[in-house]
């Protein structure tokens, strides 16, 4: 199976969330539907980006794993959009 990445910049948090909580709230959700290969906070520039690695079937289920981590994270924290991408030899190739 594939694998892929879904990485979502995360801002303030909403009251009564600890940072400790949201990496492994977007981990889980994808969990629930596929295999996680890994999960990692990205510090890029002074911002906080959240990383889940994930192996789906195809597109549509990677999408939906990214949809249910963007899910997980945004309940606990202001969040940018997903960013999706499936692993192709050496490169991460964007998903549309």
């Amino acid at each position: 199976m594939p694998s892929y990445r879904v990485r979502i910049e995360v801002g303030a948090l909403r009251a009564g969330t600890t940072p400790e909580a949201v990496l492994p709230a977007g981990a889980d959700a994808a969990a629930a539907l596929t295999t996680v290969e890994a999960r990692d906070v990205e510090l890029r520039g002074g911002r906080a980006r959240i990383v889940v690695r994930f192996t789906a079937a195809d597109d549509v289920d990677a999408h939906l794993a990214a949809r249910a981590v963007h899910g997980a994270v945004e309940a606990l924290a202001h969040v940018g959009l997903p960013e999706l991408t499936c692993r192709h030899g050496n490169r991460w190739v964007p998903v549309r």
